[in-house]
């Protein structure tokens, strides 16, 4: 039983002051992690759970709960229903990720502090991982973005859109961890930044054929599989950016994330079949 268990490891006062389905959901997560547990694999039926435990049906339920808002899992009724794992979800996590930024002071500076440094070994890793379809979308979002092919779609729209070309770098990168790292970033620029000026349209067009011309090079270098020209360009177009973002008076908003604001991206969204690439 849970209260069994617990009373081994942990002190009675410690017990006291954990919410038994706290408890549960920690029990559930060490569940997940001795059997190997991946996403799309089901948890143990609700009964199996209570009777694993020894505590209620309630229990049990809160305790579900609290994964599946963790994005941990997801919780299904019906026949055959009950807790099944899945993968957390990149919204979410920058969605608490925000939530914890919220109390800090972060400039847009200190994004790009950081982003200088990852971003061009990101892309250089990525580069002999992309596929004819990654390319497919590379090209496809360089022409999108670039404000000299007629488009209906506004300057800071395009800006936005164009972090998705590096969402695909992204998403090609064997390192889990570096990947992640990056499209955290990304999507804190995408979310989060505003611009505070009076820029000419004129000026704001400069600075997208700059970023298009910039994608058009590491594209043909990352073509080329030229891991360390695509290296090279990609730091030299993480430093304009940085000085550009300056020159328009780019900020962080400081606000937090609702749920209802929330895009839901995926690789879909970013130009390419939602084809998973393992954790490694």
């Amino acid at each position: 039983m849970l209260q069994e268990q617990h009373d081994n490891s942990r002190t009675g006062a410690a017990i006291g002051q954990s919410k038994r389905s706290d408890l549960v959901a920690e029990e559930i997560k060490r569940l997940i992690t001795s059997k190997n547990l991946l996403p799309g694999d089901k948890l143990p039926r609700e009964l199996d759970l209570q009777e694993m435990f020894g505590v209620s049906k309630s229990t049990v339920r809160e305790a579900l709960k609290s994964l599946e808002v963790q994005g941990l899992i997801k919780v299904s009724t019906g026949p055959g229903g009950g807790g099944m794992v899945v993968e957390v979800p990149l919204d979410r996590t920058f969605q608490l990720m925000q939530n914890y930024l919220f109390f800090k002071s972060v400039s847009i500076e200190d994004i790009y502090q950081v982003r200088r440094l990852l971003e061009p070994e990101l892309a250089a890793s990525a580069v002999l991982h992309l596929t004819e379809a990654d390319f497919a979308a590379l090209e496809n979002n360089v022409h999108c973005c670039d404000p000299r092919a007629e488009s209906d779609t506004d300057p800071l729209t395009q800006r936005q859109e164009e972090i998705t070309f590096h969402d695909i770098f992204a998403a090609a990168c064997p390192n889990s961890f570096l990947r992640f790292s990056c499209e955290m970033i990304n999507e804190m620029l995408r979310q989060l930044t505003s611009f505070d000026n009076r820029m000419r349209v004129s000026d704001q067009r400069k600075f997208g054929v700059v970023n298009t011309e910039f994608h058009e090079r590491i594209l043909a270098m990352a073509r080329a599989r030229d891991v360390e020209g695509v290296r090279q360009l990609m730091t030299e177009h993480m430093n304009e950016a940085a000085r550009s973002v300056t020159r328009m008076k780019g900020k962080l908003k400081g606000r937090l994330i609702l749920d209802s604001e929330m895009p839901r991206r995926s690789l879909v969204a970013r130009g390419r079949k939602a084809v998973k690439r393992p954790l490694k």
